[in-house]
C-alpha cells in the first residue's frame, strides 16, 4: 500500500495514459449462445467454480432474460479473458451465460446438475410461462441458439494488472456482492496465494469456535475469511487507515498479493501469530463459559449475547497482540487474569463508547483496540 503519487505534468500524465493503453490487447467478437454453450461443454469457456457460488438470478429474473433473447431485445456484452492457452475465462456476463445453460440443461453449480428451467414470470409473451428448452417450438429454439451476445474479450497479451482492475471495476456494480466474495474473485487475476492463505487459515478450528455465532447468510457470503482478512490488515497496516473500512482491505489484500509489490509478509510467522491468538481467545471463551457468545454484547443479564459483534472483534483480538508474545497457555493464573479483562471490558463504558454504528472512524478503532491492549499489558506485568 502507498502514499498518493505526486502530481504529475501534463506531458508526464498524457505519457502514463497512452502507456496504459499500448498495454491493453482487446478483441470484440458477436458469439451466439449455442456457440458458447457448445465452447463451455468443450472447456473451451471457462466459468470458475468461485464465480459459480455467485449465481443469484431468481428463476423468474432467469425466465425474463430468455424471453428478452427470443423477443430480440438489446443486452450487454459479456468480458472474457483470452489465457495463455487460449481458452477463454468469463470475467463478467456470469446470469446471462448461466441462465441460458440452465435453460439448455447445461448448467452445474458446485458439481451438481440443476434441473432444466421452466419458464415461469415471462410478463411480455406470457404464453411462454411453463415451457421448457424441449418444449418450446422448434423455430424458437432454433432462434434461441441463434442469438447473439457481444463478446468483448483482453487479450492474453494484455497487462495482468489491467486485467485484475477492469475485472474488479465490473463486478463492483449492478447486483451486490459482498466485497469479500469480490475479492475472492478477482484477487486470483494478480495472485491466488495470499488470498488462499486467508481461506485456509478460516477454517483453522480454534477460529471457527470462536466466531460460530456470525449468521449463516453471513458465512456464506464469506465473513469469515474478511474476519481473518481484517486481522491482518488492521495487525499490520492500521497506522494508514482512516474510515472506510471496505476500500482499506481490498488495498491490504492487493497490496500484498500484487507480485510487483514489494509489500512483505511473512507467511509463517504470520500464520504462527493467527493460531496462537485464537488458541488464546477459545481458552479465554472456555474459562469464562461464553463459549461462542466471546464476540457478543453484554445483555440485560449480564451474560454475552449469542451474536457476533466486530468491535468486539477487533477490541479484543487486535488489543491481545500487545502481550501475545508473553501469553503462557501453561500458567492458568495468567490465563484466568486475561479471561477477567475481556469479562469486565465486554460491560465498561469507556471500552462500549468505542463501539457501535458509524464507530468505523480511526479514532474509535484505536480507542476499542487499545482499550483491551492496555489492560492485558496490566495484567501481565
Amino acid at each position: 500500500m502507498t502514499d498518493e503519487a505526486p502530481l504529475a505534468s501534463p506531458d508526464e500524465l498524457i505519457q502514463s495514459v497512452d502507456y496504459k493503453i499500448t498495454s491493453v490487447r482487446t478483441q470484440s467478437i458477436d458469439f451466439s449462445f449455442n456457440e458458447l454453450a457448445s465452447m463451455h461443454a468443450d472447456g473451451e469457456l471457462v466459468i470458475d467454480p468461485e464465480f459459480q457460488r455467485m449465481f443469484r438470478w431468481t428463476d423468474g429474473a432467469q425466465a425474463r432474460f430468455i424471453e428478452s433473447l427470443l423477443l430480440e431485445l438489446p443486452i450487454p456484452p459479456i468480458f472474457l479473458i483470452e489465457r495463455d492457452d487460449r481458452v477463454y475465462e468469463l470475467i463478467d456476463g456470469l446470469q446471462r451465460i448461466s441462465s441460458y445453460l440452465h435453460f439448455r440443461g447445461q448448467l452445474v453449480v458446485e458439481d451438481k446438475k440443476l434441473e432444466p428451467l421452466v419458464l415461469d414470470d415471462c410478463d411480455i409473451v406470457p404464453q411462454l410461462n411453463g415451457m421448457t428448452y424441449d418444449t418450446l417450438p422448434r423455430a424458437l429454439g432454433i432462434k434461441l441458439k441463434r442469438s447473439f451476445v457481444r463478446a468483448e474479450i483482453l487479450r492474453k497479451e494484455s497487462d495482468p494488472r489491467l486485467r485484475y482492475y477492469m475485472f474488479k471495476r465490473l463486478n463492483t456494480g449492478g447486483e451486490r456482492l459482498a466485497e469479500q466474495e469480490v475479492r475472492n474473485a478477482t484477487i486470483r487475476l494478480l495472485s491466488n496465494d495470499f488470498n488462499q492463505y486467508l481461506i485456509n487459515l478460516s477454517r483453522n478450528e480454534d477460529f471457527k469456535f470462536c466466531i460460530d455465532a456470525i449468521t449463516e447468510n453471513a458465512g456464506k457470503r464469506k465473513f469469515d475469511q474478511e474476519l481473518v482478512l481484517r486481522f491482518f490488515a488492521f495487525k499490520n497496516v492500521r497506522h494508514i487507515y482512516r474510515h472506510d473500512i471496505a476500500d482499506f482491505l481490498t488495498d491490504y489484500l492487493e497490496a500484498v498479493s500484487d507480485p510487483s509489490n514489494s509489500e512483505s509478509f511473512d507467511y509463517e510467522s504470520e500464520s504462527a501469530i493467527f493460531r496462537k491468538t485464537f488458541e488464546a481467545i477459545r481458552r479465554i471463551a472456555e474459562i469464562l463459559d461464553y463459549g461462542a457468545r466471546i464476540f457478543g454484547t453484554i445483555g440485560p443479564n449480564g451474560e454475552p449475547r449469542n451474536q457476533f459483534s466486530v468491535y468486539h472483534y477487533e477490541g479484543i483480538v487486535l488489543g491481545l497482540q500487545e502481550v501475545l508474545d508473553r501469553v503462557d497457555f501453561d500458567n492458568p493464573g495468567q490465563m484466568g487474569r486475561l479471561a477477567e479483562v475481556v469479562r469486565a471490558g465486554k460491560s465498561d463504558q469507556m471500552f462500549l463508547k468505542a463501539t457501535g454504528g458509524g464507530k468505523n472512524d480511526r479514532i474509535q478503532l484505536r480507542d476499542r483496540i487499545g482499550y483491551f491492549a492496555e489492560r492485558f499489558a496490566g495484567v501481565l506485568d
